[in-house]
C-alpha cells in the first residue's frame, strides 16, 4: 500500500506523526507504528493534530477526503433536535474555554445524545486526565482513518 503525505495528513495533520509513518507499506506495521507515535507525540504535535478537526456539530463542506470521512464520523449528528446541537454548540464552547483546544471524540457509531454527554463529562477532567483522554480519541479516529485509506486502495483491514 502506497501511501503519499496527502493521504497520512488526511489521518492525522500532525507533520511529526506523517514523518514518523511514512513509508509504511504495510497495514498491520502502520496502525502499530501510528498508535506508538500518537502515545509520544508533544502535546503540541497533538494540538497541531486537533486543529484540523472540526467541533462536533459543524457539518464540514467540500470534496477533500478528510471533509467526507468527518461528515460521515459525525452522521450520528443527523437529524438532532435543534435544542440538542444548541447544547453541543454551548458545550463545545465551554470546552474550549476549559482546555483551549476543539472538544475531540471518536464519533463513528455514536449518537449526539453520547457524545453530548461524554463532552459534559469531561468538562469535569482536570487537564493531565483530559489530555490522556484527549490521545486515545485521537488514536481511535486515526486509526479508522487508516482502515479507510486501505480499504479504498483494495487493500484488507
Amino acid at each position: 500500500m502506497e501511501l503519499s503525505d496527502a493521504d497520512l495528513t488526511a489521518c492525522c495533520a500532525s507533520r511529526r506523526w506523517v514523518a514518523a509513518v511514512a513509508g509504511q507499506q504495510d497495514l498491520g506495521a502502520l496502525r502499530e507504528i501510528s498508535k506508538r507515535v500518537l502515545d509520544e507525540l508533544a502535546w503540541a504535535d497533538v494540538e497541531e493534530a486537533l486543529a484540523a478537526h472540526p467541533r462536533i456539530g459543524d457539518r464540514v463542506g467540500g470534496g477533500a477526503r478528510e471533509a467526507g470521512w468527518s461528515r460521515g464520523e459525525q452522521s450520528g449528528m443527523d437529524g438532532a433536535a435543534k435544542e440538542l446541537r444548541d447544547a453541543l454548540v454551548e458545550g463545545n464552547r465551554a470546552y474550549e474555554e476549559r482546555f483551549g483546544h476543539v472538544f475531540l471524540i471518536c464519533a463513528s457509531g455514536r449518537t449526539a445524545l453520547e457524545m453530548l454527554a461524554d463532552l459534559r463529562e469531561r468538562l469535569g477532567n482536570d487537564a493531565e486526565t483530559e489530555r490522556k483522554t484527549v490521545r486515545r480519541e485521537l488514536a481511535a479516529i486515526v486509526d479508522l482513518r487508516l482502515v479507510k485509506l486501505a480499504e479504498e486502495a483494495g487493500e484488507s483491514a
